[in-house]
């Protein structure tokens, strides 16, 4: 996630979870409770679906395989779909022309009828292109994500969409609602405890969702299961939590937590019910991990630069199309 949310909320964020998961074993209480207590037993997520290659270059392909058409994709979306129950699909587009990705969408719906879909370009299109995918795909799309750059950008698409937008790219910290509310930029905000400053000022943008008639759903970046935990108490603890959360979770190979806290029933997670955030962390995989985080020499996100290993000429643009 590339936002400009304040680097203060995103430090805060993680001691605030620390914190909370500490008082909550102190009282033998769930995090949830903390939060003013359960709105819900069970948190839904959606499938999250990408363009990919089977697998990284030179390297073996992964469980889930190629998707680079329509096929690749449904095929991907029923291996989830079948293994964790999911009930709603999510795409990560801005990786073909809009129009494969419009044929994408079409044979998801085809496969998956009556199954809530959302495409997410990543602020790929101009404002022109962003509207005539959102038209093409009237009654299929739940919301459309990010389909264009800046909040007077997805004004303008939002003024001609027949479905709402969303966003975790233009509304990113509490100076941006005003704006947002004010141009009639989006209708839903996809909220991340990590950005916008932990779990209680998470519950604060939710309120204020609330007042201005905003949709309520939740980014994901990639999770372990500290993190899972922790947006799966701040979810079950906001009653107007209005679509499934994003979830990466299938997609990892690994983790820093104990089996057995965390799982998905019919594309939901059950709140944790034990003290704190309900996890137990393993400490043989976490000092793995660890090692792992300091031998591979990345710290910090270079999308561009992995790129242009695979294609020199690469250069990121947005909007691309």
């Amino acid at each position: 996630m590339i936002t400009t949310a304040s680097a203060v909320d995103q430090v805060l964020s993680p001691f605030e979870v620390a914190c909370l998961d500490v008082q909550g074993r102190a009282l033998g209480r769930p995090v949830s409770d903390l939060l003013g207590g359960k709105a819900r037993d069970a948190v839904p997520f959606s499938a999250y679906l990408f363009y990919k290659w089977a697998g990284h270059p030179g390297a073996e392909p992964d469980r889930f395989g190629e998707a680079l058409d329509p096929d690749g994709l449904v095929a991907q979306a029923r291996r989830i779909v079948d293994e964790y129950g999911f009930t709603a699909i999510k795409v990560k587009g801005g990786v073909f022309a809009p129009e494969e990705e419009m044929a994408g969408i079409e044979a998801l719906a085809r496969a998956f009828p009556g199954v809530p879909l959302r495409l997410d370009p990543n602020a790929a299109w101009t404002p022109q292109t962003s509207i005539k995918v959102a038209t093409g795909l009237a009654g299929i799309l739940e919301y459309l994500e990010d389909p264009t750059p800046g909040l007077d950008g997805m004004a303008e698409v939002a003024a001609q969409s027949p479905m709402p937008l969303a966003t975790n790219m233009c509304v990113v910290a509490f100076d941006q609602l005003k704006p947002a509310v004010l141009k009639n930029s989006v209708k839903v905000v996809l909220s991340d405890h990590h950005y916008w400053g932990g779990l209680q000022r998470s519950r604060l943008l939710a309120g204020i969702c609330e007042t201005f008639g905003l949709g309520l759903s939740m980014h994901s970046n990639s999770h372990l299961g500290i993190s899972l935990a922790a947006m799966v108490h701040l979810a079950g603890a906001t009653p107007n939590l209005t679509y499934a959360c994003d979830t990466h979770w299938p997609w990892k190979t690994e983790d820093v937590v104990k089996d057995g806290a965390l799982a998905f029933v019919d594309g939901s997670v059950p709140v944790p019910t034990g003290p704190g955030l309900g996890v137990e962390i393993d400490e043989d995989s976490l000092t793995a991990l660890h090692e792992q985080y300091v031998t591979c020499g990345i710290r910090d996100r270079d999308d561009t630069g992995y790129m242009q290993t695979v294609d020199p000429n690469f250069a990121l643009a947005s909007p691309r199309w």
